[in-house]
């Protein structure tokens, strides 16, 4: 039994116990039950995210974020002098960072087992995810990517069958399930509380491209790979965002989406890939559900909403005000949960840093998910709880394909493929 408990770092409780191999030394400890580990920082190494890049820092920050994770090597950039200044920048020795991914795996796999990197996260644009995660895997690398997993569903599948027969760990960093409240509501919906699901509303409106962003004069890197089919896939709107809203409807309701029917469209002139788009979901359950999404909605910011209803009650959340879940019901008031709330399920309040009243919002659901990978990683990479996977990254990209072909046929449903 621990001598000694401190709630701080969560979700993740530090103890003291006189029968660990060190009794001087902190362990990790999820459930009070005898599973120590060392506190001994994982090693990361980085694909992409050098100067200028947006979602590159969020990664770092995330994983930083509980101390468990230390960047020690990285190829930033397919430019070689960009990749070893934002390398230097960010104070890496400059023998662990890389001109390319390739000399990444490479050198990392060279090296002693203690002092490699164990896991590659990506953050590049669509089209390099899929051969950097290959070659990752094939050097022995766990990986953690951003979404979406490929450039294509074929890679999707692809990429399966490589972490399969691997034996190594592949996450995908769908932020928005590493809330608290999205915990909450999950669990509260898988145990019942508001009956069967049948109605599943789920919206991500930005307004960021409503111009055109992408010209070469505005120098907007973020719009322009976004809105290249060539680095981006079949869908901008869908694949950036949509895939978002689609993992969040899933995740939440434990509903499957079985059917769908897509209407997209590109509001601006001259783009080739969809800024917008409405889809009509059938769940597996018998459930149906709306999603909307949209990077033309003026005046938006990142406003992803989700509710859902059942028999007996309904709930709702908004990313933007991620500290509260409101629950509805037919015959008494409506209630507020708020992040930290004792009140919460274990769940939510393993995924909770902060006391009730600090809020707590997007870097800290990212580093939510970088703890749930931590984890496996530590229980000898076992398998993934609770953190999205290889699985999520193919359904992600079956729907932007699916949404993008329903949009296109005149036939008005199109079957989810297996």
């Amino acid at each position: 039994m621990p001598l000694s408990e401190s709630a701080i770092p969560i979700p993740y409780r530090v103890f003291v116990c006189e029968n660990s191999p060190d009794a001087s030394a902190s362990y990790f400890s999820r459930d009070d039950v005898n599973l120590w580990f060392v506190m001994t920082k994982i090693r990361m190494g980085m694909v992409g995210g050098g100067e200028g890049a947006f979602i590159g820092a969020v990664h770092r920050m995330a994983a930083n974020l509980d101390g468990r994770i230390e960047l020690v090597c990285g190829a930033f950039s397919s430019d070689a002098e960009r990749s070893h200044r934002s390398g230097v920048s960010l104070g890496l020795a400059t023998d662990r960072v890389y001109a390319s991914y390739t000399d990444m795996m490479t050198a990392e796999a060279a090296l002693p087992a203690d002092e490699r990197m164990q896991f590659v996260a990506i953050v590049t644009p669509n089209n390099t995810h899929f051969p950097v995660a290959a070659a990752a895997l094939d050097a022995g690398f766990h990986v953690l990517s951003d979404k979406p997993a490929t450039l294509n569903l074929e890679e999707a599948i692809s990429l399966r069958e490589k972490v399969t027969s691997s034996g190594l760990l592949y996450g995908l960093t769908h932020t928005y399930t590493g809330y608290p409240l999205i915990k909450e509501a999950r669990d509260r919906i898988a145990r019942g509380d508001i009956g069967p699901v049948r109605k599943v509303m789920v919206e991500y409106p930005q307004g960021w491209l409503a111009d055109r962003e992408e010209d070469e004069d505005k120098d907007n890197k973020q719009a322009a790979w976004r809105l290249d089919p060539t680095q981006a896939g079949v869908s901008s709107c869908m694949g950036d965002i949509g895939v978002h809203a689609a993992n969040l409807a899933e995740y939440v309701s434990g509903c499957r989406i079985s059917e769908l029917c897509a209407d997209l469209t590109s509001f601006v002139p001259g783009r080739v890939l969809d800024d917008d788009g409405s889809v009509l979901l059938r769940f597996e359950n018998g459930a149906r559900g709306v999603l909307s999404a949209s990077q033309v909605s003026v005046g938006e910011e990142n406003a992803l909403k989700i509710r859902v209803y059942g028999e007996q009650g309904g709930l709702e959340w908004s990313q933007q005000e991620p500290n509260t879940l409101w629950l509805k019901w037919p015959d008494r008031p409506v209630e507020m949960l708020r992040t930290g709330g004792g009140y919460l399920g274990e769940n939510a309040q393993l995924n909770t840093r902060t006391p009730m009243g600090h809020p707590e919002g997007y870097i800290e659901a990212f580093a939510n998910i970088y703890c749930a990978f931590a984890d496996a990683l530590l229980e000898g990479g076992a398998g993934l709880v609770d953190c999205p996977g290889i699985d999520e990254a193919v359904r992600g990209m079956a729907f932007i394909e699916l949404a993008v072909a329903a949009s296109a046929s005149d036939i008005k449903w199109h079957t989810f493929p297996e």
